[in-house]
């Protein structure tokens, strides 16, 4: 067949039309839903802690990072019919981990907020703390407000630090790698106070034993935290299934068992009651 240049030039746009779409389509069919990859792989891969009892952290007995974000991990497997691989992470690197794809899901004591909001997705509301101040208290700080012009320690890559500087514009914060290390600092004196989530300062504060007559919590809230898992960025299918699991937990009774397990009664925490439920991805600031 014959063309003319016109024809010719039709034809070939058409064709590169044609080509494009094939090529974003395929694409698109490559990349595989990461829900369909877990599957493929038979293993989901979660990124904890370790070091924030009693969400993560290392039984002593048996050497296993064991929590009550550890147990909805295992949840969300058991859903997927695929094995639970625990991935050991520092809190400043659990969203670049996140990002880069090394691990498929967060369980990492992670503050959901609307900042985060912008990178990584968040599935329901699986605790909700408030981050408070641990002092000495021969230290002379009876309230937040006596921070300002002082040191103190907390963890790197948290909210923690932006929310003391908030509350104290004026207070000079020394970083560390996770919540042992920095309350170490503060026994060393390298700091007056230790910022940190409420719930792991009371699980630091009981450590102590017969030292706690030494320490003191501060009353007052920084901010009230609201704790959830982390999903990549716009994977859709694969948060409905997490959130179908933890509304799963809840309805069927067991989100309050494992509260119960891991912060009630009969754990070194004591919380009487749960004062939360599972049922919301929403957050207010």
């Amino acid at each position: 067949m014959t063309l003319n240049r016109r024809s010719f030039n039709k034809s070939s746009t058409a064709a590169a039309l044609l080509a494009l779409t094939a090529t974003l389509f395929g694409v698109s069919a490559a990349h595989a839903d990461q829900l369909d990859d877990i599957k493929k792989k038979g293993e989901l891969v979660v990124g904890v802690l370790g070091t924030d009892e009693p969400n993560s952290f290392i039984d002593p007995k048996t050497r296993e990072i064991v929590g009550y974000e550890v147990d909805l991990a295992q949840a969300v497997a058991n859903k997927l019919g695929v094995k639970l691989k625990i991935k050991q992470l520092a809190v400043a690197a659990r969203i670049p981990e996140l990002q880069q794809g090394h691990i498929d899901l967060l369980a990492a004591s992670l503050t959901h907020n609307k900042e985060r909001e912008a990178v990584i997705d968040f599935s329901l509301t699986t605790f909700v703390t408030g981050q408070k101040v641990l002092v000495k208290k021969d230290s002379g700080i009876k309230n937040v407000a006596d921070l300002n012009g002082k040191k103190v320690v907390t963890i790197k890559g948290g909210t923690q630090e932006p929310n003391i500087r908030k509350a104290v514009p004026n207070v000079e914060v020394v970083t560390f790698e996770n919540g042992p290390q920095a309350f170490q600092a503060l026994q060393q004196g390298k700091g007056v106070a230790f910022v940190n989530d409420e719930v792991s300062l009371l699980d630091q504060h009981a450590k102590l034993g017969a030292l706690q007559a030494q320490y003191v919590i501060l009353p007052q809230n920084l901010s009230v935290e609201p704790l959830a898992l982390g999903i990549k960025k716009g994977e859709a299918k694969f948060k409905l299934l997490i959130d179908d699991t933890l509304r799963g937990l809840e309805k069927s009774g067991e989100a309050d068992k494992l509260f119960i397990k891991w912060y009630g009664p009969e754990t070194r925490l004591k919380f009487p009651v749960r004062s939360f439920k599972i049922e919301t991805d929403k957050v207010d600031a």
